[in-house]
């Protein structure tokens, strides 16, 4: 049976997709289609990919689950999740309408990022076999990611990929077959915490923010949370601080009337140069550049 790629066999197509929403630098590592269907069914199929659902129905749903050759009916309630490993065979039917979030990993970049960023060494199979547990901490991370895709004031990439880095942390660290023993530095960075540094970020971006005022947004000391951060998202929290005003501002910038020093000064540049410098570095283009694109 030659492996298919999950969402070839969707039987409706999902109301959001990170593959649509998202350039390729802040999707690679974790694909996420959510989906509200009437009662259907998926064939039985092998995945090159490893999948994981969430529901997130507040009422019980009764569904069936074919894995590895057997049949398993099951109550599935909201905070379960389900993992299976790229390589099983699985399908499903399901009773009753359905909201659900499916994540889907690629076994390569999987591989990339948990040894790179967390000196872990997998097995072949990489994650186990996990038909259902009650796993409140990854779905609250897992809906994270939807409400960045969800929400167009905070859907943007940078924000995305940093959340993908914390699900993949909290994935691994529970759901990880492994050879090595993780190192694991970013324990005390919960999706929490996150949520709240995104939050303070959102609501004070016009304004010089600090990794004190970051860290103290998620109640921890300036040292350790810059550790942590860094370990967790990838970049440092200066880089991503940069990222994200570049992003918010190439979305003003779409207003083509709005003068770029307005821009500036609302994604917390000090002045239109600085924004000029800033925006260059992360996408090679001047801000007139990149709006003189928008314009042709």
């Amino acid at each position: 049976m030659a492996p298919h790629r999950y969402q070839d066999v969707y039987p409706s197509p999902p109301l959001i997709r990170s593959a649509d929403e998202l350039p390729p630098r802040a999707s690679d590592l974790v694909h996420l289609d959510y989906f509200e269907a009437d009662e259907d069914s998926m064939p039985t199929a092998v995945f090159s990919q490893h999948h994981v659902l969430f529901n997130l129905r507040d009422e019980p749903q009764q569904v069936e689950n074919w894995r590895g050759g057997t049949r398993r009916a099951f109550t599935y309630a909201r905070n379960e999740v389900v993992v299976t490993p790229a390589g099983m065979p699985a399908g499903w039917r399901w009773r009753g309408r359905s909201r659900c979030i499916v994540i889907t990993l690629d076994p390569e970049p999987l591989a990339r990022f948990a040894g790179r960023e967390l000196g872990l060494v997998l097995t072949a199979r990489q994650l186990v076999d996990e038909p259902q547990r009650l796993d409140e901490d990854l779905t609250m991370a897992a809906e994270q990611l939807y409400q960045a895709l969800a929400s167009k004031d905070s859907g943007s990439a940078v924000v995305y990929e940093a959340l993908a880095r914390v699900f993949v942390v909290k994935l691994l660290r529970t759901y990880a077959e492994r050879r090595g023993v993780m190192e694991n530095p970013t324990a005390e960075f919960s999706a929490e915490r996150y949520r709240r540094v995104l939050d303070f970020v959102e609501d004070n971006m016009a304004r010089p923010i600090t990794v004190e005022d970051m860290a103290a947004a998620a109640g921890m000391s300036a040292s350790a949370f810059a550790r942590v951060f860094k370990a967790a998202i990838g970049d440092t929290p200066h880089q991503f601080l940069s990222r994200y005003r570049v992003e918010q501002a190439q979305a003003m910038m779409r207003d083509l009337s709005r003068p770029l020093i307005d821009v500036a000064l609302a994604c917390g540049f000090a002045d239109q140069p600085h924004l000029g410098r800033v925006f260059k570095k992360f996408t090679g283009q001047t801000p007139k550049a990149w709006r003189d694109q928008l314009r042709g």
